[in-house]
């Protein structure tokens, strides 16, 4: 495959002490769009929809702390204090508003931040993130069910390694794959799940707030992933007063799996109809 994202334009860049891996795109008009990257992937899970992106506004993609390749500090492990995080991100990236493309754990950081800071969001984008217990799949249940000591013997490299290049329906290169496997290299992959295994508390808390969330979002899904179930945009669709719904041919890995289609809504959303919604 041929990279659409510029290898060499990947940069470190410190954010509250703590070392956070971006990349950039050239173009600097337009809304700002802040990518952050889903576990247990990195910031090349959107090789592939990357271009298109870019051609929408200015893109920076990051990895969030404790996953990709930054640097993770465990009061941050939960999708609450992620979400203030954030907030700090966009202040060292001098961003004061932004369309907000947060698949995965990223959904619930940036709705947590959106509660407190609507102002700073122009629009999210989000799904493949759990959104209440009962909803989710096994497989992540089970993950927060979990203890640290369940995986202390565990080398959570490898373990990515071979669920994504067994699972994922696109064709993702060895340089990709590598990347999330050194992304949760030894016990990298454990900590990052105590931003799961906190879901018991913070799922009801999230709850309780969506109501009163009027950042249009949008929620996007794939119809076939055994991690987090459709199921799971359709509550945020019927909790929040402008959220809709889209579920796509894929499994878990949407950005990847059904990316032209991804790329397509996105466009289409942040042409307009995000302010429509």
């Amino acid at each position: 495959m041929t990279h659409t994202m510029d290898m060499d334009a990947v940069t470190i860049k410190e954010v509250d002490g703590l070392r956070i891996r971006l990349i950039e795109s050239e173009k600097r008009s337009g809304t700002p769009i802040l990518m952050t990257a889903p576990w247990p992937e990195s910031l090349f899970a959107f090789d592939f929809v990357w271009a298109d992106i870019a051609a929408l506004g200015p893109v920076t993609a990051i990895d969030l702390p404790g996953f990709g390749m930054s640097q993770g500090r465990a009061d941050l492990m939960s999708p609450s204090a992620m979400g203030k995080f954030l907030a700090k991100v966009m202040d060292a990236l001098k961003i004061e508003k932004a369309h907000v493309f947060a698949p995965d754990i990223g959904t619930l950081a940036a709705l947590f931040a959106a509660s407190e800071s609507p102002e700073r969001f122009e629009s999210i984008v989000g799904g493949s993130g759990g959104t209440r217990m009962e909803l989710l799949g096994e497989p992540l249940r089970q993950i927060v069910l979990s203890t640290r000591a369940d995986f202390e013997g565990s080398d959570g490299g490898d373990q990515v390694y071979q669920l994504i290049s067994t699972t994922a329906k696109a064709p993702l290169s060895e340089f990709t794959l590598l990347d999330y496997k050194r992304s949760s290299a030894g016990q990298r992959w454990n900590e990052a799940a105590e931003f799961v295994r906190a879901y018991e508390t913070e799922l009801p808390k999230l709850g309780s707030l969506l109501g009163d969330i009027t950042v249009p979002t949008l929620v996007i899904s794939g119809k076939d992933d055994p991690f987090v179930p459709p199921a799971n945009g359709d509550f945020l669709r019927d909790s929040m007063p402008r959220c809709r719904a889209e579920v796509l041919e894929a499994g878990h890995f949407v950005w990847e799996d059904a990316a032209s289609e991804y790329t397509a809504l996105i466009s289409s959303w942040v042409n307009g109809g995000y302010s429509s919604f």
